[in-house]
């Protein structure tokens, strides 16, 4: 046994805790937190599992770990690594573990030009509980044939837009346009069949729609460009590629783990020459053939992602429209991904590098001077989406102002889990948290009660910290904080 990852760190900065490249890693790891945060009663996997994914072949900068870091599959959740296209014969590693399971899970926030004094919020959740198919089943969404669901393989947010699930202007408020290029979209049957009917439906777990207020504005200007003003509603969407993006990973992660041989209590793939330390990290190089087919099938499960939150906001605007003397105006805010892995350009070191950044529950936070932002947030920042918990908060923060931040342009996507889902059934009763939770205020809708004690405040860290430390550490800055008042869950 070696010596553990504790003994190698040192505080790197405000926020930031560096741990030293050692034994077989290839770059540092750095991991946006303060050092009393990795001391006594906490997951020590989670470091751990940093530290693997510094070994990953390719790697280039540092290994990071967003301020909402917490266990995950094969990689932290929170984690960001960067891996260079050009290394070696084939370039660097690309891993299906690094995007996740939930490919392009993302949140969307809309604005509705409605005061939260002036809003029936029972009336609404009600309308919205109807119009949101919730829950782990695809019963409720929309059916497509072959050629349309291609169609949304290939085109994303604008192939929705194209079958009147979302209006034209909201494209240039979605990450990408809402689109990622996808040229064979050779997923397999089962993926296809799962996203047939999916469309437009929410699902479970951590996923949810939950009508806000906004409580408090931090950033006056960068508010006002992302047009959410104090006292509004917004409505916020966290959902992804359904059972389709699930079949995808699922189908490349067998594909590439096939490659991998368990030898001395490592994974060794003679193919490619890659050693890593954890068979759930299974990586073949961006530029195999392997890499290249589970690329251009995470970029269609991506732009499945994107229609889904386009079809879900549609369902969003249908209950407005419903409620009598309603002038809603629902606009979208921003719409941005957490599990995906993308082709980027950043200067690491002093030099410029073109790789694969894998974020996995970690959002993009570019800079209001970067020429892939839509016009309207130059010198101001991209906006930042960061879910809380239903109990608290959630927040909106931006990119830097201009120059991208060093972590490649990356910053927290949400709160972050405290507790695991068995744990927190197990101490949380689902019927005392429902009745806390209307004593705030806050109209729960819910397909399944007794899952509810798994996305209970306490499972979460306190979100309001995490922006805090995400701040101090120079990732993104608050803009808004908006509160809770109703939402649906699965």
């Amino acid at each position: 046994m070696g010596d553990s990852w504790s003994d190698h760190t040192e505080v790197a900065g405000p926020g930031r805790v560096r741990i030293r490249k050692h034994g077989r890693m290839l770059a540092d790891a750095m991991m946006v937190a303060e050092p009393n945060m990795l001391q006594g009663n906490f997951d020590d996997r989670t470091p751990q599992q940093l530290v693997n994914t510094a070994e990953l072949p390719g790697i280039v900068g540092e290994a990071w770990a967003m301020a909402d870091w917490h266990f995950g599959y094969g990689f932290p959740i929170g984690g960001v690594v960067a891996t260079s296209v050009e290394y070696g014969e084939q370039g660097g590693a690309i891993s299906p573990g690094g995007v996740g399971f939930d490919i392009n899970c993302g949140v969307r926030l809309l604005s509705t030009g409605l005061m939260a004094e002036d809003s029936d919020i029972k009336e609404i959740m009600d309308k919205l509980q109807r119009e949101v198919p919730a829950g782990a089943s695809s019963k409720g969404g929309v059916t497509l044939s072959d050629p349309n669901l291609d169609d949304i393989l290939s085109r994303g947010a604008k192939a929705a837009t194209d079958l009147g699930l979302g209006y034209e202007e909201d494209l240039q408020n979605i990450e990408s346009g809402g689109v990622m290029e996808s040229a064979e979209r050779d997923l397999s049957d089962r993926a296809k069949k799962r996203g047939k009917k999916a469309l437009g439906t929410l699902g479970s777990g951590n996923h949810f729609l939950e009508v806000q207020m906004v409580d408090k504005v931090v950033d006056t200007t960068a508010a006002k460009e992302f047009g959410l003003h104090e006292g509004e509603l917004t409505v916020m969407i966290h959902t992804g590629s359904r059972g389709l993006g699930h079949q995808v990973c699922s189908d490349h992660v067998k594909a590439i783990e096939a490659e991998y041989h368990e030898i001395g209590g490592r994974w060794v793939s003679q193919k490619w020459g890659f050693d890593i330390a954890d068979r759930q990290l299974a990586c073949a190089p961006i530029h195999s053939r392997e890499g290249q087919a589970y690329l251009d099938s995470m970029r269609a499960a991506g732009n499945f992602a994107f229609a889904n939150r386009s079809a879900l906001t549609e369902r969003v605007r249908q209950s407005f429209r419903t409620i009598s003397s309603n002038d809603a105006d629902i606009s979208v805010a921003y719409d941005v991904s957490h599990n995906i892995a993308k082709v980027e350009t950043h200067t690491v070191h002093g030099e410029s590098c073109k790789c694969c950044v894998h974020r996995k529950g970690a959002t993009r936070a570019f800079s209001g001077s970067n020429p892939d932002l839509n016009e309207r947030f130059r010198g101001v920042g991209q906006p930042v989406l960061v879910p809380g918990d239903m109990g608290r908060a959630s927040w909106v923060l931006a990119g830097p102002k201009i120059g991208e931040n060093d972590a490649f342009s990356s910053s927290c996507h949400g709160a972050g889990r405290r507790l695991s889902r068995t744990a927190a059934r197990k101490s949380i009763d689902t019927e005392t948290l429902l009745a806390e939770l209307e004593r705030k205020g806050v109209v729960v809708r819910a397909k399944t009660r007794s899952l509810i004690s798994e996305e209970a405040p306490e499972a979460y860290k306190d979100v309001d910290e995490v922006v805090r430390i995400t701040n101090s550490a120079g990732l993104a800055r608050p803009v808004a904080r908006l509160t809770p008042l109703g939402v649906v869950k699965g």
